[in-house]
């Protein structure tokens, strides 16, 4: 069945795990008469966690899609594109990457818990993003529910433009709309103090609308004017709306279904994505416009390597129409493909469609050129554009994988070049100096579920260990260093003499060479082989074996011979002058500091700060959080957590979780340093 752009709602279910968003999901589809009963997360029957590792652990890992085609009460149509996506820190990836195909976020906040942290990060990354949000409070008719106070908690976090547009009633067994509607009592109060307080919020937007608000009165208000200023407070994050609503009960999910079609913008309202031509500072905007009849943009978000249908890339289309047996180009590629078969994406099902008009989400298959946030278009006017880079969370916990049995090795990195494709937050590394094969994520579980997925679809058996830490190398001061390579060998020998200086830099500022040669003392054909020289000893490093960073070098004299200067002379009197003058300047070894957030019923608040002390954590705070929990935030040397998250079970008794990002490099106490040089014994090289 055909539908325009107007018709078409494009949310994601998102937050804090727990909250609920699967059912909600669940009861979603089956209000708007996709399925005939909602599934269940106990009997592993529910549309979006179709995955076996999702069944047996009961929770999302991967986000799903779904479509709803939503018949209003006044008769109209509108197409639901629902996004479930899962809440645990673990898979941010996953959730993270599905927000680009939305307009809307739907933040789920479960009545007796409250914010958690992901609540708190996922409202962040959507108003940096410039989506439009919204909040669903589920589960309001539990035990221990208290609407009022938390409504009242929203407010306080996230400020006065989170306003309900409906109120819950009864104890929670009813809802009754406060935005069309004024009159009745509510669990909140009057439902008519919380109507006026609503349309006060949307009628300011816009000062036309507010003026003939207060001269005429509500009445004199027109339904697409007070829609259209209803549009323009959730672009500009002026009105945060709540829904309440049970999706075990059923209670408020119709008119959650409804509010999403009434008031929750298409694409052709809500904020244009941003997309760009050029990389870095030279990126220009490029506008894209929900124009059916125009050049085709489409980004795909999320890869799938399906064991039955192949490659599949899912992707929102921005502008124009994709048919099936359409040529279409991949980011800058010179040769197009033919959309064979379009598919729309229902959970585990794909059904084939003749067309995606702009706002829809679709899935080709079988085009290995697809990755992970490629540009789809069907004109090379489109060549070279991108949308704006996601911030992902930088996946710090490593793995240094083989294959179990020889003979594997190929199929091992084909295997894991499939899992890279699917996750943005996994990564696959080939370190160049223990040449191991590294992967990484952003917990133990993250890389545990990535295992398993190796062994239980791709059939390879892996041994795993932890890997090298990522230590760097830099200095403390600036210090001249110097060296004359003579060779000779009987025929034609090699000369070549350097003198530079280094000088520490900014932490994160990485490698500058700086050529202050005066005379031609050093030829100019022979510097690039000085750089060349240096860049070796900063990739081999010169304390402990660890790559040099945030340094300086200028090369500033020299000498030459007319017969025997070549490049292999610079480039090892160039080394070995840098690694004179790092000796010289006071070198340090760097080592990795993340962000750790950990969250734990309060009661084991002295457990976690004496297990974080004894691992070298610098403790930044602490927050309470609804339900008897406490986070606590910290900094720690990534080398410090081994172990950890088996510790934080243990003492919380399997209630704690904790989340890690990347922060800055520091220096590694003089101990430390004097035990990683020690342990390393670089090869001996002939002068």
């Amino acid at each position: 069945m055909s539908h325009a752009t107007e018709q078409i709602r494009n949310v994601a279910l998102a937050g804090h795990p727990g909250a609920g968003k699967t059912m909600l999901f669940e009861a979603l589809l089956h209000a708007g008469g996709t399925i005939q009963a909602a599934g269940s997360i106990e009997r592993g029957s529910t549309t979006s966690d179709f995955d076996p590792q999702e069944r047996a652990r009961g929770h999302s890992i991967d986000a799903a899609i779904a479509a709803i085609d939503h018949r209003t009460a006044d008769g109209g149509r509108v197409h639901v594109n629902l996004v479930d996506t899962p809440g645990y820190p673990d898979f941010r990836g996953a959730a993270l990457s599905a927000l680009s195909a939305v307009d809307t976020v739907a933040v789920v906040v479960d009545a007796t818990t409250g914010i958690g942290h992901g609540t708190r990060r996922i409202m962040d990354h959507a108003a940096r993003r410039g989506l439009c949000r919204a909040i669903v409070v589920n589960r309001i008719d539990a035990d221990g529910a208290d609407c009022a106070s938390l409504l009242d908690e929203l407010r306080e976090e996230f400020g006065a433009s989170v306003l309900p547009v409906n109120l819950p009633a009864d104890g929670g067994t009813r809802v009754v709309d406060c935005f069309a509607g004024d009159g009745g009592d509510s669990d909140l109060g009057p439902v008519a103090d919380w109507h006026r307080r609503i349309l006060d919020q949307v009628v300011e937007v816009d000062e036309a609308v507010m003026e003939h608000y207060l001269e005429a009165g509500e009445g004199s208000l027109g339904r697409q004017e007070l829609h259209d200023a209803f549009e323009q407070c959730l672009r500009e994050g002026h009105l945060v709306p709540v829904c309440f609503a049970s999706a075990r009960s059923g209670t408020g999910v119709r008119e959650l279904l409804d509010a999403i079609a009434g008031l929750f913008p298409h694409p052709g309202e809500a904020n244009p994505p941003p997309f760009r031509r050029g990389e870095g500072d030279a990126a220009e905007p490029v506008p894209s416009r929900p124009d059916p009849s125009a050049h085709v943009i489409a980004d795909v978000f999320k890869i799938v390597n399906d064991p039955f249908v192949g490659k599949l890339g899912i992707f929102r289309v921005h502008q124009g129409t994709v048919r099936r047996d359409q040529q279409l180009f991949v980011d800058d590629g010179r040769k197009p493909f033919k959309v064979a078969h379009l598919y729309r994406i229902q959970g585990r099902d794909h059904v084939e469609v003749d067309q995606a008009v702009p706002g829809d989400i679709a899935a080709v298959a079988k085009v290995e050129d697809l990755h992970f946030d490629a540009v789809l278009h069907d004109s090379h006017d489109e060549d070279h554009i991108h949308l704006a880079p996601m911030e992902y969370p930088r996946p710090m916990f490593g793995l240094a994988v083989e294959a179990g049995s020889r003979g594997q090795e190929q199929k091992l990195a084909t295997a894991l070049h499939k899992l890279s494709e699917e996750d943005p937050c996994f990564v696959v590394e080939q370190d160049p100096d223990t040449h191991e094969t590294v992967v990484r994520g952003l917990s133990e579980l993250h890389l545990r579920i990535q295992l398993e997925r190796l062994r239980e679809r791709h059939g390879v058996e892996v041994q795993s260990r932890p890997p090298r830490i990522a230590y760097r190398e830099t200095v403390g001061a600036a210090a001249e260093g110097h060296h004359r390579h003579k060779k000779q060998t009987g025929g034609a020998g090699q000369f070549g003499e350097v003198m530079l200086r280094v000088e520490p830099l900014p932490r994160g500022a990485g490698f500058e060479f700086v050529d202050a040669v005066k005379g031609g003392t050093i030829p100019g054909q022979f510097i690039p082989a000085v750089e060349k020289g240096v860049r070796q000893a900063l990739a081999t490093g010169a304390v402990a074996g660890h790559p040099i960073q945030d340094v300086r070098v200028i090369v500033h004299d020299g000498k030459h011979h007319p017969v025997d200067s070549k490049e292999v002379a610079f480039a090892t009197a160039g080394r070995k002058a840098f690694l004179d003058a790092v000796a010289k300047a006071s070198p340090r070894v760097l080592e990795p500091i993340v962000d750790l957030v950990v969250t734990a019923p309060e009661a084991h608040m002295g457990d976690i700060s004496g297990g974080l002390a004894g691992r070298r954590a610098r403790i930044l705070g602490t927050d309470a959080a609804r339900g008897g929990d406490i986070v606590v935030k910290a900094q720690v040397p990534l080398s410090e957590l081994d172990g950890y998250p088996a510790e934080l079970q243990s003492v919380t008794a399997g209630r704690g979780r904790y989340s890690l990002d990347f922060s800055h490099y520091e220096p590694v106490p003089a101990p430390l340093q004097q035990k990683l040089a020690d342990a390393w014994h670089p090869g001996q090289e002939d002068d």
